[in-house]
């Protein structure tokens, strides 16, 4: 058994029929290709599959698709501009703040949602906030050092 899903990806409006345990990860990955969301914990611990909806940062783990039914998702593939990073993107570029590239998505994801509720987070705010992404392979101060980067290329956006 299916059930009807409408739900803009990217902003790409999609229409599906989806089995109502279907994951939001895993339609994310298997039914539309957008393999930056990645799986690393499936217990909502790790962040790796943090994306946006409606503008807020979830663990896609721990969503059902079919609770996205009319709502806007967003994944790292869909913040960019074109060739151009978004300003997190290039802060952990500029900064070095990622290192195998298995969290990052899911760290950028949520760290621009970081930056939206606080504009102006210290190093420490910043620590606190990420306390549900886990990086395995830095300490992380160059991903703190990135959201603070990214911080003032994007005061002001929304």
């Amino acid at each position: 058994m299916s059930s009807a899903l409408q739900v803009t990806v990217n902003g790409r409006r999609i229409s599906t029929e989806i089995a109502p345990n279907t994951l939001l990860v895993t339609f994310l990955r298997e039914q539309l290709g957008l393999t930056g969301t990645h799986v690393g914990c499936d217990t909502s611990q790790c962040g790796a599959c943090t994306v946006h909806l409606d503008g807020r940062s979830v663990k896609a783990c721990t969503v059902l698709a079919l609770q996205t039914h009319g709502s806007e998702v967003t994944t790292i593939e869909g913040i960019s501009d074109g060739d151009n990073l978004h300003p997190m993107q290039q802060a952990f570029q500029d900064c070095h703040g990622l290192q195998c590239g298995f969290c990052t998505p899911g760290m950028v994801m949520s760290a621009i949602d970081l930056l939206r509720r606080c504009p102006d987070a210290d190093a420490a705010t910043i620590r606190e906030q990420l306390d549900g992404n886990i990086c395995r392979c830095t300490g992380y101060h160059n991903i703190v050092e990135a959201i603070h980067h990214a911080a003032t290329q994007m005061r002001g956006s929304p």
